[in-house]
């Protein structure tokens, strides 16, 4: 990472996570009257964890052990519990300022304020552990997607192709093996022709991917063509030369602004991420430059990591480009976000002659909870005239 993008970066986060953790501190010992022996407990217990993702992660580059690993699980859970007490509470407050300007709250409230801010307290908590559970469970249970999408082309070897995409996996702490063997397990079920990976295949630390030996796991995929991927933002942020390293000792095949020719069935580029142009002094091919020696006249699928600029594809002929990056928010409302950033933050698009799908990903980065959408392997039949 460039030392200038890096300082920016790190000193916004951690200056908007430690604002936010402040706000949820002071706001929630509300809920406690002053003489309350519980106050003090409760701060060293708050920081402890807060600081637990990050300590997590440091420890995870000097001293991958199961305490490290603890440190990880615990702050990715609060990762979203931090979001809907903020969002809890700011809601809160925003209903206070109105009652101060405009008088509404019933006596009921007013005369017991103290006991009805601890009762609130409780029960967000309540909701949140409840909201957590629930987006853990639909977490780790990925939905299989099947769209079928025929292309106005001829092929020269098959009329059909089984494409199975699992974008964001996010392979280390949070997705270890017992998860990621379900994932390839339910690949394999599917009886791909191809398997495709749109990037973020691993979760910037490629130590937990290694103690672990998750390319065991990986070398089980079962396709009849081979298994495909591209880098993505995560590969770059841990170090992308060790990561396509692993993935390729491991039987994945990593296009790095690279054209294949499957099966004399149809051409296969995949991008360079984005994040090249960040973390190195190189930019990434234009899509045209990887298109100078391909038949246009067969099928051509794209995966390219982040969906921003889909009208490339659509310019340089191609038929059918899969991307990831988004997890459609991943959390509620997040979502919103994602779909004022990218033209299509999740699902299938047909724009004239080109055909997108932009996956929501299988897996998850932080916290391992989705809200507000699923998880999901996406098998295509694409179908040629």
């Amino acid at each position: 990472m460039r030392p200038v993008y890096f300082i920016i970066f790190f000193t916004v986060f951690f200056a908007v996570y430690g604002l936010i953790n402040y706000y949820i501190l002071v706001r929630s010992l509300q809920s406690f009257s002053l003489n309350s022996n519980i106050r003090p407990y409760y701060i060293v217990l708050f920081i402890f964890v807060a600081l637990s993702f990050l300590i997590g992660r440091i420890l995870e580059n000097y001293w991958l052990t199961p305490l490290s690993k603890t440190f990880v699980w615990v702050g990715a859970f609060w990762l979203a519990a931090m979001l809907y007490f903020f969002l809890g509470i700011l809601l809160l407050d925003i209903i206070r300022f109105i009652n101060h300007l405009f008088p509404f709250f019933p006596k009921i409230i007013t005369s017991e304020y103290i006991r009805v801010k601890a009762y609130t307290g409780i029960g967000f908590s309540i909701v949140v552990f409840v909201l957590l559970i629930f987006g853990h469970l639909n977490a780790i249970s990925p939905k299989i997607e099947d769209i079928q999408i025929k292309v106005a082309k001829k092929s020269r070897g098959m009329k059909s192709i089984n494409i199975v995409v699992a974008s964001d996996i996010h392979l280390g702490s949070i997705i270890g093996k017992k998860r990621f063997d379900k994932i390839v397990s339910a690949i394999n079920s599917l009886k791909p022709d191809i398997v495709l990976l749109p990037g973020d295949i691993v979760d910037e630390d490629l130590a937990p991917v290694i103690k672990e030996n998750l390319g065991e796991s990986l070398r089980s995929i079962e396709s009849r063509y081979g298994v495909y991927a591209v880098t993505g933002n995560h590969e770059y942020i841990g170090g992308v030369e060790d990561a396509c390293s692993y993935l390729k000792e491991n039987g994945v095949k990593v296009l790095r602004d690279q054209c294949i020719f499957v099966n004399n069935t149809l051409y296969l580029i995949g991008r360079e991420d984005r994040s090249i142009n960040r973390f190195t002094a190189n930019g990434r091919e234009s899509l045209n430059d990887l298109m100078n020696n391909v038949d246009k006249q067969l099928p051509i699928v794209l995966m390219d990591h982040q969906p921003f600029q889909l009208e490339e594809a659509k310019d340089a002929g191609i038929d059918l480009q899969l991307s990831g990056h988004t997890h459609h928010g991943q959390l509620w409302p997040l979502n919103y976000i994602t779909n004022a950033v990218y033209e299509n933050s999740w699902g299938y698009r047909n724009n004239s002659t080109v055909h997108y799908y932009i996956s929501s990903g299988v897996g998850t980065w932080g916290p391992p909870i989705r809200i507000g959408n699923h998880p999901e392997i996406v098998r295509i039949s694409l179908e040629f005239e």
